[in-house]
């Protein structure tokens, strides 16, 4: 089957700036929460490669982006580092803020359109020390460095972004505690998922008033970027395996698409949570700001589905509630190096849910990768890697993405995840995404894989 790009249709790349930038001490930036894991733990990285180093974007950004037009690409999305944007008093460090004008310049001299997202999952640490995403303090500061931001770069960058994937630190670092400062507390987790949607919403708020005052583009558009892995069960569900799939889909999904199309948290999941003794720690005037959260467009990172069942206990040790339990279906396709399903119609199944519930909130591919372990296996007598796998990974999600915008969803474009080999938190360079290899003992050379030829072809054909 031919795969033709429709006309209208973006392709880019995405990375984000904790990742990529290295230069962890350059500039004036501060330390951020992975530094200080790195610090106190740098065993828990895999062949102990630390926060320090991402894939230095920070040295080779015009080298970078020029690759990334070289293959025809038209966009590329980061982020800004709050740790080298501001200083501990909140005001714009000068140093950070010039190399983002840098970046913002070189995109423009190679017309690529930059997407900016404000934040990666890396808190500054002094914000950690006074109680992270627990504190409402840190969601002020947040809104203090947005409009920062905002002002700073308004008249450089057209598409904003409040957060990715904000569901995966309440996850990683407070839920199942496998992220610095491993707290393990559903409770914790839930007020943290909560901050942080205020959070959003507070900076939303600062763009529009940015706008109104002139200090963005008129064409300016602000989003949010998350995972919304769509999730399946049993062929045959017991109503037990339908609610835990309600719960799922209501608490890492619908939270975020109700906020960011109706300005309001799924009433259904707030009343399950408080039954089960969960409240959500609304305040007066609470509500006022989940208004201010509506978004322009939307990111939908994509990797795998998820799967669930009805959970076999009611509670953790803890004794928070416990809403559903993985499911193994026995034909899943799975990528063995992140353990993750490869499910290309799970990306097709958004764009219908997002048709039918969501219809006036456009949205693309703001991720969407396939990591692999130990690819210099696959480098062929010329020294090229021979990545048929990611070729395939991709091709298959695009012919799904075409069908889904051919049955009437509103998907945008496609950002291919970590298209330059990049640092990927405590896995490090464990698994490669790039079409882009990285060489780590050669001065961090970029070398194309063959997936970056393939890729340069397939947006070439497009339809004109």
């Amino acid at each position: 089957m031919e795969l033709r790009l429709p006309a209208n249709f973006f392709m880019g790349a995405a990375m984000s700036g904790p990742q990529t930038e290295g230069a962890y001490k350059t500039g004036g930036r501060l330390e951020s929460i992975w530094d200080t894991w790195s610090d106190q733990s740098i065993s828990d990285f895999y062949n102990k490669v630390g926060s320090y180093v991402g894939n230095c974007f920070y040295e080779k950004y015009e080298e970078d982006i020029k690759l990334l037009k070289s293959l025809g690409l038209d966009s590329f999305r980061t982020s800004i580092q709050w740790s080298r944007l501001m200083d501990k008093n909140q005001k714009v460090n000068p140093q950070g803020a010039d190399f983002y004008h840098r970046v913002c310049a070189c995109a423009k001299e190679h017309h690529m359109e930059l997407f900016m997202n404000l934040y990666h999952f890396d808190l500054p640490s002094y914000l950690l020390d006074r109680g992270g995403w627990e504190s409402r303090e840190v969601v002020e500061a947040y809104a203090v460095y947005a409009r920062a931001a905002f002002r700073e770069f308004g008249k450089e960058i057209r598409y904003w972004f409040t957060f990715n994937e904000p569901i995966v630190e309440p996850d990683q670092r407070y839920r199942v505690g496998y992220w610095y400062p491993f707290i393990k507390n559903a409770r914790r987790g839930l007020l943290v998922q909560y901050h942080i949607s205020l959070a959003h919403c507070l900076a939303v708020a600062e763009f529009y008033k940015a706008k109104e005052e002139g200090y963005l583009l008129e064409d300016a558009k602000i989003g949010l970027i998350n995972c919304f892995a769509p999730p399946y069960t049993k062929e045959n569900p017991s109503p037990e395996d339908l609610e835990a799939v309600r719960m799922e889909d209501g608490i890492n999904n619908r939270w975020w698409l109700d906020l960011v199309t109706e300005g309001r948290l799924p009433e259904d999941v707030l009343d399950t949570l408080r039954a089960r003794g969960m409240e959500v720690p609304m305040r007066p005037g609470d509500e006022e700001v989940l208004k201010m959260g509506k978004v322009d467009w939307l990111g939908f990172n994509y990797y795998h589905p998820s799967r669930i069942q009805a959970p076999a206990r009611g509670t953790d040790e803890n004794g928070d509630p416990v809403f559903s339990d993985p499911y193994v279906w026995k034909e899943a396709k799975m990528n063995v190096y992140r353990g993750w399903e490869i499910y290309p119609k799970g990306i097709y199944d958004f764009g219908m849910k997002m048709k039918e519930q969501y219809p006036n909130l456009s949205f693309f591919i703001s991720e969407n990768g396939m990591g692999v372990e130990h690819e210099d296996r696959f480098r062929d007598e010329n020294g090229q890697i021979q990545d048929d796998y990611r070729i395939e990974f991709v091709k298959e999600h695009l012919e799904w993405i075409f069908k889904a915008i051919q049955d009437g969803a509103q998907c945008k474009g496609y950002h291919y995840w970590g298209l330059i080999d990049n640092w990927s938190w405590n896995n490090a360079f464990k698994n490669r995404y790039g079409m882009i290899e990285v060489d780590l003992s050669g001065g961090y050379e970029r070398k194309l894989k063959k997936s970056a030829a393939w890729i340069q072809k397939v947006i070439a054909d497009r339809e004109k």
